[in-house]
C-alpha cells in the first residue's frame, strides 16, 4: 500500500516513531488506530499528507529565500512588524501552488477515504507540525484546522491554507519562545472523516486535573456541537470528573459534574455563506441538560486511562460524538504539557492577605494571585496598545493573541471554559487566567486597577484595585513525616484537589455544612415536602435548582455526594473523616425554604443540632437523604475511605438510635469497612467514654463546642467571648481525659478544633498527652508539621 503513494500515509501504516515525517497529532492518530482499536477505542479513519509534501510544494515554487527574509531577524515583541512580516509569509506559501504529482495522490486519497464512508464524505484537515506535541511543549491551536470540507478542489484549497498556517503570528511567536528553527520545522496534515458533532457534542478531556496536576482523576468538557468552540475557549462547557483508582477497581461512578451554560453551538453550514461551519444559539432545554449522558462520560474516561497507560504519560486528548451513529471517538490526542511538568518537591503557595471587593467571577486557571493595570481589548487590532505588566481583559481571546499574553500580569476573558486554547497558553505561560466571567468587560473598566485570584478553588476572582498577598514556597523533599498525623479541615470540595498536595494524613474534618451551602442551597425537607413552602419566589428557585432530576431529592443525593466524594478522591486512600450535617435550627432557616421547616430557638448553640435531628420526626426524612448520599459515595463510587462521624451525640441511648438509623439506611458499621466515629465535645462523651467507645471506632475531639460546654461559654456571645479559651486547664484536662480513655479502649483519638491551628502552645500539647491525630486548616500545616517534628524528637519519640 505504502508503495503507491510518495506523499501519503494512512493512519494504519504511522506509530508515534513517525513524528519526523507526519508531526506528532498525525503520528498519534496512527498510533491510537493501530495499537488502541483492539481495546474499542474509536478513531476516525484518515491519511496524513507527509512534511516532506510541505518541503516539495516549497522547493518547487522556491520561496524559501524570501521566506528567509522575512523571518531572519523578526523581532517577536514588536506586534505590528510581526503580524506584517507573518501575513506576507502566509501570502507567499498560500500562493506556492500544489505540483500535479501532489495533487493526484490527495485526490486518490480522498477517492478511497469516500469508498470507506459514502460519496457525501465529509473530512476534517488539521495541520501537524513536526515539533508538535512533544511532552514538553504545546504547539495546541498554533496552526489552523479547517472541518466540513467536501470535495477534492475544497481540499486542495484547505491544504494550502493548512500549509500556509505554520507562518501564523502566534506560530511564529511561539518557535522564537521555545528555541524552535522556522526552517527546521515542517508540516503535515491530517486529512479524517468528520465526525457528525454537529449533530451531537465534543469536547476535550485531561488524564489529570489541569489545575492542581491531580493525577487520579480524568477531567472531561464538552459542548454540543462540533469542538471547535470547547478548544477557541468561544463556550463555557460542561465540565466532568472520573477518579482513576476506584475505576480501575470496577466502580463506574461520576465523581463531580458541573452544568456549563454552552450558550452556542458550532453546526455544518446550511449554504447561504463561503463558511462551511457557522454558530448558532443552543436551545434553552438542551443548555440545562449536560450535553452527554453519564454513561458516556465513563466511556470517555475508560479511554482516557487507556491512552494514558499506552503513552505512559498524562494526555490531552479530543472527543467528538456523532450524531448519526451515537458513538464517541477520539480525534485527536497529545501529551499534556503543563500540569504533569510541575515540580514536585517544591509547594507554592499563594493567599490574599486582605478583603477586597470582587467585582467578577469566572473559572480559575493556574493557583497564581496577580494584579496589575486592567486593559479591555475588543478587537484584536488593539493589542498593539497593551503594555507588559498589565491585566488583559477581553470576552475572549484566541491563539492569536499569544504574543501579548505572554507579557500580561493576568488574563480575564467573558467566554470560554478551563479547556481551551487560551486556557492551556495561560497554564503553559505561568499567567493566573479567569475564564468565562461573562460580565468581564463590562465590570472592569480600562485602566482601572484590579487583583486577579486564581487562588481560593475552582472559582476565579477580579477584585477591585490592590490587594494584598502573598506567596510562600516550602521545599516537602525535606519534610519528614511526624509520628502524630497531620490532618486537614476542609469542607469545600474545590480545593480538595490542590490541598491534597500538601503533606497529610487524610483529612481529619470534611464538613457536610459547607457542600449544602454552596452547592445544594436548599433546605432538604423543602426538597421532600414543597407543598410546605409557602412562598411563590422560593419555589421558583426550588424548582430551577431541581429541574434536571427526575425527583427532587436526587438532587441533594447527587450533589452532596459530589461534593463529599471529590474531597474523599483527592485523599484517597487515605482517611476522610466527614461529619454528618451540623447546622443548627437558625442556620438550616437560612437554607432555600428552610425556614418553613425550623421553629424559633432561645439558644440554637445547644437545641436542636447534630445527633438529636437524626432521628427526631421532624428531621428524619432529610437525614435519610444524607445516608444515601453516604452510601453513593461509599458504595458507588467505591471511596471506602470515607468515615462518618456523628456530631453533637449527648448521651449513649441517643447514639444507639443513630446507628441502628444508619443501619437501616445502608451504613452498617463494620460493613465494606465502614467505621463511624463520634465528636467528643460535650463533657458528657468524656466522662462516658468507655461506653460511647463501645457504640464508636474512634472520637474527634471538637475543641470549639467542648471549650464553651467546660466553661460554659457561649461562643456566640460577644459580651462573654473574651472568656472562651481552649487553653484553660479545666479544657485541657477534659481533652486530655478524652485521648487516655480512647487509647485505653483502643479506640482512634483526634482533634478537629481551631485551638491546633491557632494557637501552636495546644499542638504541643496535644503531642506530650499522646494524642493520635489533629486536623488542621490548610495555611497551618505546614508550620505545625516542623513544631510537632521539633516537639517529638524532644521527647525522644
Amino acid at each position: 500500500m505504502s508503495e503507491a503513494y510518495q506523499y501519503i500515509r494512512w493512519f494504519n501504516e504511522l506509530t508515534i516513531r513517525d513524528i519526523p515525517l507526519v508531526g506528532g497529532k498525525n503520528a498519534s492518530l496512527g498510533e491510537m488506530y493501530r495499537e488502541l482499536a483492539g481495546q474499542g477505542i474509536r478513531v476516525p479513519n484518515g491519511f496524513a499528507i507527509t512534511a516532506e509534501a510541505y518541503r516539495y510544494v516549497l522547493d518547487q515554487a522556491g520561496i524559501w529565500p524570501r521566506l528567509h527574509e522575512l523571518l531572519d531577524d523578526v523581532d517577536a515583541d514588536d506586534v505590528a512588524d510581526l503580524a506584517r512580516r507573518a501575513q506576507l509569509a502566509r501570502d507567499l506559501v498560500y500562493a506556492a501552488p500544489l505540483p500535479a504529482d501532489l495533487q493526484a495522490e490527495i485526490h486518490r486519497a480522498f477517492a478511497r477515504l469516500q469508498q470507506e464512508y459514502g460519496a457525501d464524505l465529509s473530512v476534517a484537515v488539521r495541520s501537524s507540525a513536526t515539533a508538535e506535541d512533544l511532552p514538553t511543549a504545546s504547539f495546541a491551536g498554533q496552526q489552523d484546522t479547517y472541518l466540513n470540507i467536501r470535495g477534492g478542489q475544497a481540499l486542495l484549497d484547505a491544504c494550502q491554507r493548512c500549509f500556509a498556517s505554520l507562518f501564523t503570528d502566534r506560530a511564529i511567536h511561539y518557535r522564537i519562545d521555545q528555541g524552535f528553527d522556522h526552517f527546521k520545522i515542517s508540516l503535515s496534515i491530517g486529512v479524517m472523516k468528520m465526525v457528525r458533532s454537529d449533530l451531537a457534542a465534543s469536547g476535550v478531556m485531561f488524564s489529570l486535573d489541569t489545575e492542581s496536576g491531580f493525577q487520579e482523576a480524568v477531567f472531561i468538557t464538552g459542548a454540543y456541537g462540533l469542538g471547535e468552540n470547547v478548544v477557541q475557549g468561544a463556550v463555557d462547557p460542561d465540565e466532568f470528573y472520573v477518579h482513576k483508582p476506584t475505576f480501575a477497581q470496577g466502580y463506574r461512578a461520576v465523581l463531580r459534574r458541573n452544568l456549563g451554560a454552552k450558550k452556542i453551538k458550532m453546526v455544518y453550514s446550511d449554504g447561504r455563506t463561503r463558511e462551511p461551519v457557522r454558530n448558532i444559539a443552543t436551545a434553552n432545554d438542551e443548555r440545562r441538560r449536560y450535553c452527554i449522558a453519564d454513561a458516556e462520560v465513563l466511556e470517555l474516561a475508560d479511554y482516557a486511562i487507556k491512552i494514558e497507560n499506552h503513552y505512559g504519560r498524562p494526555m490531552d486528548m479530543e472527543w467528538a460524538k456523532d450524531g448519526l451513529d451515537g458513538c464517541l471517538y477520539i480525534v485527536q490526542a497529545r501529551p499534556e504539557t503543563v500540569a504533569s511538568q510541575k515540580a514536585g518537591h517544591v509547594l507554592e503557595q499563594y493567599r490574599l492577605t486582605e478583603a477586597g471587593e470582587v467585582i467578577a467571577r469566572g473559572h480559575a486557571v493556574g493557583g497564581k494571585i496577580a494584579a496589575g493595570t486592567a486593559r479591555v481589548i475588543d478587537h484584536v487590532a488593539k493589542l498593539s496598545t497593551f503594555k507588559p505588566g498589565e491585566v488583559l481583559v477581553a470576552d475572549m481571546t484566541t491563539p492569536d493573541w499569544e504574543p501579548v499574553m505572554k507579557t500580561a500580569a493576568a488574563i480575564v476573558t467573558n467566554r470560554g471554559g478551563r479547556t481551551c486554547h487560551a486556557a492551556i497558553i495561560a497554564r503553559e505561560l505561568g499567567v493566573p487566567a479567569v475564564i468565562g466571567c461573562e460580565n468581564a468587560t463590562s465590570a472592569i473598566s480600562s485602566g482601572s486597577e484590579v487583583t486577579v485570584s486564581c487562588a481560593e478553588g475552582d472559582a476565579g476572582k477580579v477584585y477591585r484595585g490592590k490587594v494584598g498577598f502573598e506567596v510562600s514556597h516550602t521545599d516537602l523533599a525535606q519534610l519528614r513525616r511526624p509520628k502524630t498525623k497531620i490532618m486537614l479541615n476542609l469542607g469545600n470540595p474545590e480545593l480538595a484537589f490542590k490541598h491534597s498536595f500538601l503533606p497529610n494524613d487524610g483529612v481529619g474534618l470534611a464538613r457536610m455544612e459547607f457542600i449544602i451551602t454552596e452547592y445544594i442551597k436548599a433546605h432538604p425537607l423543602a426538597l421532600i415536602h414543597p407543598d410546605k413552602v409557602r412562598d411563590a419566589e422560593e419555589l421558583v428557585k426550588l424548582q430551577a435548582l431541581t429541574e434536571a432530576y427526575a425527583k427532587p431529592e436526587d438532587f441533594f443525593v447527587e450533589r452532596l455526594a459530589e461534593g463529599v466524594g471529590t474531597i474523599g478522591a483527592a485523599f484517597y486512600p487515605k482517611p476522610v473523616v466527614v461529619r454528618m450535617s451540623d447546622f443548627k435550627t437558625n442556620e438550616y432557616a437560612t437554607l432555600l425554604g428552610g425556614r418553613w421547616f425550623e421553629g424559633d430557638e432561645a439558644n440554637p448553640m445547644i437545641g436542636f443540632r447534630g445527633a438529636a435531628r437524626y432521628v427526631h420526626p421532624a428531621y428524619a426524612e432529610g437525614f435519610a437523604l444524607e445516608c444515601a448520599a453516604m452510601k453513593r459515595v461509599r458504595d458507588g463510587m467505591g471511596l471506602t475511605n470515607v468515615v462518618l462521624m456523628i456530631p453533637f451525640c449527648r448521651r449513649i441511648g441517643e447514639a444507639e438510635r443513630v446507628l441502628e438509623s444508619m443501619a437501616r439506611h445502608g451504613l452498617k458499621r463494620g460493613e465494606n469497612g465502614l467505621e463511624i466515629y463520634v465528636m467528643c465535645e460535650i463533657p458528657n462523651n468524656v466522662i462516658l467514654i468507655d461506653e460511647f467507645a463501645k457504640l464508636f471506632d474512634g472520637f474527634s475531639i471538637g475543641s470549639n463546642d467542648l471549650t464553651q460546654l467546660t466553661l460554659g461559654v457561649d461562643r456566640d456571645s460577644e459580651i462573654v467571648a473574651n472568656d472562651f479559651d481552649e487553653r484553660d486547664p479545666g479544657v485541657k484536662t477534659m481533652i486530655r481525659l478524652a485521648v487516655e480513655g480512647a487509647r485505653r479502649n483502643g479506640r482512634h483519638s483526634g482533634l478537629c478544633g481551631q485551638a491546633p491551628s491557632d494557637y501552636p502552645e495546644m499542638a504541643e500539647y496535644l503531642v506530650e498527652i499522646g494524642i493520635d491525630s489533629m486536623s488542621l486548616n490548610p495555611d497551618t500545616v505546614l508550620a505545625t508539621t516542623q513544631r510537632v517534628l521539633a516537639l517529638e524528637q524532644r521527647l525522644g519519640r
